[in-house]
């Protein structure tokens, strides 16, 4: 059949509040015209990110009632032990609230002298940590700790209009010049992002993952992977990449991460959680000392920050995201967006990626310079015209300024309209397609917007803008 179906039925449903043009013009001023601040009554369709929004499953909330709060040795904690190290493998598993807790302590300890009293000293300083693409969380914890985030993806990765099966690969040759520049004392380890978020969600082949582990393993680099979207990346191997064809999905996750050392997750992606990660790995003198920070920051190592109630619903929702029906749905889903999107002559990444379409706002709107923050001027356009949340990832979450204030922009300027599983049916992505086509008849008048207000890291969440006149 040519309909692509859910593989699921509906058993709750939310309601979803309507507001007028009029209303949202007021909305979006008074949230300083960034999405993040628009409180979430007042959004219709909100695409802001896949990230904790998920529709948890029947026996996801039966296991939440079922959750032992025990504060040490939970049964919880140990079906969620047993759960990841079937996927993924890894000797150690450290649970944590989310995956930039994972990502916090990981960066803290490989970033860090420790004296004599077992505290940790900032060093981060001239080293480097080197991935496809690093995503903002990732980015901000490597550089609060002194360090430079490095991303050596392919080429083909910085160009939207270019077709390429795994446009999230990382570019090897770079990565082998880097290692020899640097060496193992200044790069600590090496990350790889599957499916790579900054990119377009696009997936990384197992040749590829597979070759970043050998130049790492010949450099004596540690080499670990972003998991937040793993079984996405599992499924694009499986139907693009030759070999792969009659594996099944588990086959190729426990492949994947069979080249890895240890990786991080966050939980609220690939796991259907609405809170929740882990941080794994196979050294034991690595697991003693992220352990340590655990404890000091997060909580016991049986529940690291987490209820017992919430590594059930992990533990089910690594179950059921390795479905292969699921994923059949969710890839052809989010396709589904990208082909009428571009059927429309509106730009996107392509091919589209697995949990998000990106919206190529530098094509979209060239009479915008990167200054002025085309993607900002998209989801502002996109909330008033239709009460449609979504997120830039652009010069507004990647640039930066020269020593003279100016603009660094980021390599593209794009719009990711991130889709929650298991939330929307056929007519809100019907609709959000009228509402992006009307902005299309009028996209040569959109004008940008400037920068008011802005934190040091991770701008994107909490800057105040203005529109320019």
């Amino acid at each position: 059949m040519k309909t692509i179906i859910e593989p699921f039925r509906i058993k709750s449903v939310e309601y979803v509040k309507t507001t007028t043009p009029e209303e949202r013009k007021e909305i979006l001023r008074k949230a300083h015209y960034n999405p993040f601040l628009i409180p979430a009554e007042d959004v219709l369709i909100d695409l802001l990110t896949d990230s904790g929004t998920s529709a948890m499953s029947a026996k996801q909330w039966a296991g939440i009632l079922d959750g032992d709060e025990s504060y040490a040795g939970s049964k919880s904690y140990f079906r969620f032990e047993e759960v990841t190290k079937k996927i993924f493998g890894f000797k150690h598993i450290i649970p944590v609230h989310q995956g930039r807790a994972a990502e916090r302590i990981l960066f803290t300890y490989l970033l860090s002298d420790i004296d004599k009293d077992g505290r940790f000293n900032n060093a981060g300083k001239g080293k480097f940590i080197p991935s496809n693409n690093h995503f903002d969380t990732t980015r901000a914890n490597i550089e609060f700790n002194g360090a430079g985030a490095v991303d050596l993806v392919i080429e083909e990765g910085k160009q939207p209009k270019i077709i390429h099966p795994f446009k999230g690969n990382m570019d090897t040759l770079k990565l082998r010049e880097f290692m020899q520049k640097y060496g193992a004392k200044n790069i600590p380890v090496c990350m790889l992002t599957i499916t790579n978020n900054t990119g377009g969600g696009q997936p990384v082949s197992m040749e590829n993952i597979r070759e970043v582990s050998k130049i790492c393993k010949e450099f004596g680099i540690p080499f670990f992977l972003d998991a937040c979207r793993f079984a996405e990346n599992a499924y694009f191997i499986k139907i693009r990449e030759k070999g792969f064809e009659k594996k099944s999905i588990m086959e190729i996750c426990n492949e994947m991460f069979s080249y890895a050392d240890g990786c991080t997750m966050s939980a609220k992606k690939d796991a259907f959680a609405n809170i929740g990660g882990f941080l794994a790995m196979n050294n034991d003198e690595w697991y003693s000392n992220c352990k340590s920070l655990l404890i000091i920051t997060e909580g016991y190592e049986t529940y690291g920050g987490l209820a017992g109630r919430d590594m059930e619903a992990i533990a089910q929702g690594l179950e059921e995201i390795i479905d292969e029906s699921y994923l059949h749905y969710r890839i052809h889903s989010t396709k589904y967006l990208g082909d009428k999107m571009t059927e429309n002559g509106i730009p996107i990444i392509q091919p589209p990626g697995g949990h998000a379409i990106y919206l190529d706002a530098k094509a979209w709107l060239p009479h915008i310079p990167a200054d002025q923050f085309p993607g900002q001027a998209v989801v502002c356009e996109l909330y008033l015209a239709g009460g449609v949340r979504a997120v830039e990832i652009g010069s507004v979450m990647f640039g930066k300024y020269d020593e003279n204030g100016k603009t660094i922009p980021a390599d593209m300027e794009l719009v990711r309209l991130a889709i929650p599983r298991r939330v929307y049916t056929q007519s809100h992505i019907d609709f959000l397609i009228e509402v992006l086509c009307e902005i299309n008849d009028r996209k040569d008048k959109i004008k940008g917007v400037k920068i008011v207000e802005e934190p040091k890291f991770l701008r994107h969440f909490t800057a105040k803008f203005d529109l320019l006149d």
